[in-house]
């Protein structure tokens, strides 16, 4: 008598469990695109980037969402694009975060200052362009040249942003010192990598050139000579690529520093 109503009750719960997993397997997925690029304001040209933590930040932030979310993070491709093909159908915060002026900025207690970010929903593939104004402007002047298995790299670094408009935007977000303009560093990263960056670099011949307080401020707009570290053994194809950096991270208080970088160059050594 008990097997008789022992297995109908066991029949039942397998039926209701069915059920449940019938109905989380029904759950939406994400399968909106979002395509982004992150570009000069002044010039159109692309703000060239490192791929990963280093490099430019988007974040989501789901607009109506009424208690405690979580963003969204991931980081633009080298040339400053962005796509993100997982993501739900719904209205967002977009922002993006880099070596540029912030432009989502608060005073010292929190009242906005100016809010550059976008709010769109998205739903198949969205689009969507950020101008900002760089740091720096980075740029290899000529092809490197190879010789005895060393790279020399001849690299100039202007301002993207003026000193007078930098501290006009960045003094109202509070603490403000003259030293965030400083220029701390010039890097030349080299990799088999043609993403080559901070992220995709070879310390056996990747090289730097380091500053300290306003000691680069007389050679803006001047011709730099950087040459690679270490041999580069004969018969290989690298990847090289510039980097300079000022003394401001971002976003603020996040002790990130981002380099602004030159495009990325295709060198064989004989």
């Amino acid at each position: 008598m008990k097997k008789i109503i022992f297995y109908p009750l066991l029949s039942l719960l397998f039926t209701f469990s069915s059920c449940s997993m019938f109905e989380l397997d029904n759950a939406e997925a994400p399968a909106e695109t979002l395509q982004g690029a992150v570009v000069d304001a002044a010039t159109g040209d692309s703000i060239q980037t490192d791929q990963g933590s280093e490099g430019i930040r988007v974040r989501l932030t789901e607009a109506n969402w009424n208690g405690n979310v979580t963003p969204n993070d991931f980081y633009c491709m080298p040339n400053g694009t962005f796509q993100n093909t997982k993501i739900f159908k719904r209205t967002f915060n977009i922002r993006v975060d880099g070596p540029f002026i912030p432009l989502v900025r608060e005073d010292a207690n929190g009242v906005p200052i100016a809010d550059e970010s976008k709010t769109m929903e998205i739903s198949g593939v969205t689009k969507v362009k950020f101008e900002v104004q760089p740091f720096l402007k980075v740029e290899m002047v000529e092809k490197p040249m190879v010789s005895n298995g060393q790279i020399t790299a001849k690299v100039r670094v202007t301002r993207g942003v003026s000193e007078a408009d930098f501290q006009a935007k960045i003094e109202p977000m509070g603490n403000y010192n003259s030293a965030f303009l400083n220029m701390t560093d010039i890097q030349l990263f080299v990799s088999y990598s043609s993403t080559v960056g901070y992220r995709a670099r070879d310390d056996r011949w990747s090289s730097k050139i380091e500053y300290t307080g306003s000691a680069f401020n007389s050679l803006f707009g001047q011709v730099i000579t950087i040459k690679s570290a270490g041999t580069i053994p004969s018969g290989r194809t690298i990847f090289v690529r510039a980097a300079a950096r000022i003394n401001y991270d971002t976003p603020k208080g996040s002790g990130t520093r981002r380099w602004n970088y030159s495009a990325p160059m295709e060198v064989m050594i004989p």
